[in-house]
């Protein structure tokens, strides 16, 4: 089995493929938002992340597995996906970027003999009462755009959370349904775009510490 020092070997391998990429220039450093004129990014992305800093951070040590790492890499294709809207140049080159890294990062694993499942065990663990019901007030926080793009999200990643409604154009999400892995991806875009201050128009949720949220699509 290979040893620990491998395993990064390896993955500094191909963070280093993607560095070298001609499309990996956005995600080299960090943005420069002020330069950019792009005063609303640090309301909208909490923790920045860059390919540049995932290196130093490897080179560091700060990580404590491959995960971790790989977890900041995935980090950096999110927040380009929460800031730019959907369907945009820099969001499709996010979205392409995550399948790619995805892909590659799953046959490391392999090589390496490590679980991925094992391996993200905190993205893995039973979302708690408190945690959920923060995911259901969020839900009133964000705009109907916002909206629109988590119940794409659960549709295609978790749609046995979803119960739709063409009669009253409404989306039902029950989140006792999303699986762990997916209810983190998905609180952690809602808590992203709650840092904007909250200018979206807020959505109609029931009432009551149910966990299944009503929501409008559209």
């Amino acid at each position: 089995m290979p040893t620990q020092s491998q395993d990064w070997s390896l993955l500094s391998k191909l963070l280093g493929h993607f560095y070298a990429k001609a499309d990996a220039e956005p995600f080299r450093e960090a943005v420069d938002w002020k330069g950019l004129g792009l005063f609303d990014y640090p309301q909208i992305i909490k923790k920045p992340m860059d390919l540049g800093q995932v290196k130093r951070n490897i080179e560091t040590s700060k990580y404590k597995t491959i995960h971790e790492a790989a977890e900041d890499v995935r980090l950096i294709w999110k927040n380009c996906m929460t800031y730019n809207a959907d369907g945009s140049d820099f969001y499709i080159l996010a979205q392409n970027m995550s399948k790619k890294f995805e892909d590659k990062f799953s046959k490391l694993l392999k090589d390496v003999n490590v679980s991925d499942t094992d391996g993200k065990a905190k993205s893995s663990e039973e979302p708690t009462l408190e945690e959920k019901r923060g995911f259901a007030k969020g839900l009133y926080k964000i705009s109907k755009e916002e909206l629109g793009r988590v119940i794409t999200d659960l549709d295609s990643k978790c749609p046995a959370a979803l119960t739709k409604n063409s009669a009253e154009d409404e989306v039902e999400i029950n989140v006792d349904q999303i699986t762990p892995a997916v209810f983190h991806e998905v609180i952690g875009f809602v808590q992203g775009c709650i840092g904007d201050g909250g200018t979206g128009r807020k959505k109609k949720a029931a009432s009551g510490n149910k966990p299944s949220k009503k929501s409008r699509s559209s």
